[in-house]
């Protein structure tokens, strides 16, 4: 790549991330791919500040869940760090902040469409991170996390729509009315009963669920619906 273009590109990305660095080599390498110079000098690629980004990443995800969910246990924090560290994360996060425009590749990867390939921009992803970390430390890498994280945090603090809402949203959009529901059967003792319920639409097949109240029943049969639908919520 032209060497001003690269330049112009970099200046842009610093932009884009509101962060100017002090040594500028440090981005222009976490934006390096193994492949640029078809490979043969993989000591200046952005492999090193991956690994390092990698951990600072995993670290500033560790205490924002840890703030974020007080009561959580161990476990459960664990998977949610998992969902927003893993590749598909850190692609997102590359995707939000147009890395893949800044990206050195070797001209055979650019016709491959490296700059779209998760794998590779979640990569450039974590490596931006170590730089940041070692020309402005944890502050200049945390302000970058934050901003370009907030959308994969969302996610989970977003408390889940309940199954009629969703059906009855996804019901409206398609034109089938309002749902429908009917109580099919009342079984067990009066302390512990078992509602079924039918739930219907125009032009959809009914569905039924299971539930010790109306509500849940209710429920579960729009669950059902949903999931026989196919209905991604």
């Amino acid at each position: 790549m032209n060497p001003r273009i690269m330049s112009d590109r970099i200046k842009d990305f610093e932009a884009r991330i509101d962060y100017r660095f002090t040594d500028r080599e440090l981005l222009e390498r976490a934006l390096t791919h193994a492949s640029h110079g078809d490979g043969r000098s993989r000591a200046s690629s952005n492999e090193r500040l991956e690994f390092l980004g990698d951990r600072v990443l995993g670290l500033m995800a560790s205490q924002k869940l840890y703030e974020t969910f007080p009561h959580l246990e161990e476990g459960g924090l664990a998977q949610r760090l998992n969902a927003v560290v893993n590749k598909s994360a850190c692609a997102r996060a590359a995707r939000r902040c147009d890395l893949g425009e800044g990206l050195r590749l070797s001209a055979a990867e650019e016709r491959l469409g490296g700059r779209e390939k998760e794998s590779i921009i979640a990569d450039a992803c974590e490596a931006v991170i170590g730089a940041l970390y070692l020309d402005g430390g944890l502050e200049a890498a945390r302000a970058f996390f934050t901003t370009f994280w907030a959308d994969e945090f969302d996610k989970l603090t977003r408390r889940p729509k309940d199954a009629k809402s969703q059906l009855q949203e996804w019901a409206a959009q398609k034109g089938y009315g309002v749902p429908v529901y009917e109580t099919v059967a009342r079984k067990g003792p009066d302390h512990r009963p078992m509602f079924e319920i039918e739930v219907r639409l125009d032009g959809v097949a009914p569905a039924r669920g299971e539930g010790g109240s109306k509500q849940d029943a209710q429920r579960a049969a729009a669950s059902e619906m949903l999931k026989r639908e196919a209905v991604d919520g």
